[in-house]
C-alpha cells in the first residue's frame, strides 16, 4: 500500500519550508518501520523506490514545480531510474534523504535521491522524469520557463550520461524468451 499518511506528513511538514532554487537539495529525515520490511528484516527494495517519492514530491514543491502543475495541469512521470544498494536499513533506523534535480536534457528531467545512516550512503538512485501533458512529453524548457527559471540545463555529470547512453541501448520492448511466449500468449 502506498504511504498516503506518511506522504501527507511530509507535504504538511514542509509546506512552509523555504523556497529552494531549481537545482538546490531537499533534506528529509524518515524512520523505516516493520511495514517496509522484506523477509530479511531490512528496507524491501522495492519499498525504496517507494520512499523516494516522499523526498521527491517535498523537492517538487519547494522548487515551484507543483505550482506550475496545478496552474498548467501538466503531471509528472516516473519514465526510468538506476539503484544501488551498498548498505542496509532495518527495522526502526532513521534514516535521511537527499534529492535534487542534476539538470535536465530535451525530454526528461534527472533526479539525483539517496538515503543516509550514521554517516553512510545506504543506497542512491538516478531517476528520469518527464512533465506531461495533453500532446505528451512537455520540453523541460518549457517547464523551466514556466517557473520562471533558467531554461538552460547545467552540463550533466559524465555518470549520468553513461546511464542514458547504456539505456538507448536496451531494446523496447525487450525479447520475449521462446519458453517465456506460450504463457503471454495465453494471456490474450
Amino acid at each position: 500500500m502506498y504511504p498516503l499518511i506518511r506522504f501527507a506528513k511530509e507535504v504538511l511538514k514542509f509546506r512552509n519550508a523555504p523556497k529552494l532554487g531549481p537545482l538546490e537539495t531537499h533534506v528529509s529525515t524518515h524512520r523505516c518501520w516493520p511495514w517496509d520490511l522484506d523477509p530479511w528484516i531490512e528496507l524491501n527494495n522495492g519499498r525504496t523506490l517507494t520512499l523516494y517519492d516522499l523526498g521527491r514530491l517535498p523537492l517538487a514543491m519547494r522548487t515551484g514545480l507543483s505550482a506550475v502543475l496545478r496552474q498548467t495541469g501538466w503531471g509528472i512521470t516516473v519514465a526510468g531510474n538506476t539503484t544501488r544498494y551498498r548498505r542496509r536499513i532495518r527495522a526502526f533506523n532513521r534514516f535521511t534523504m537527499l534529492s535534487r534535480m542534476i539538470g535536465w536534457d530535451h525530454r526528461f528531467f534527472y533526479i539525483e535521491q539517496s538515503m543516509w545512516r550514521n554517516g553512510e550512503c545506504c543506497n542512491h538512485m538516478l531517476l528520469r522524469m518527464a512533465c506531461t501533458g495533453p500532446k505528451g512529453i512537455v520540453p523541460p524548457e518549457e517547464v523551466c520557463a514556466a517557473m520562471g527559471t533558467d531554461p538552460q540545463s547545467p552540463a550533466l555529470p559524465g555518470w549520468v550520461q553513461g546511464w542514458i547512453e547504456a539505456d538507448a541501448l536496451r531494446p523496447w520492448p525487450p525479447h520475449i524468451p521462446e519458453d517465456a511466449r506460450a504463457a503471454l500468449d495465453a494471456q490474450g
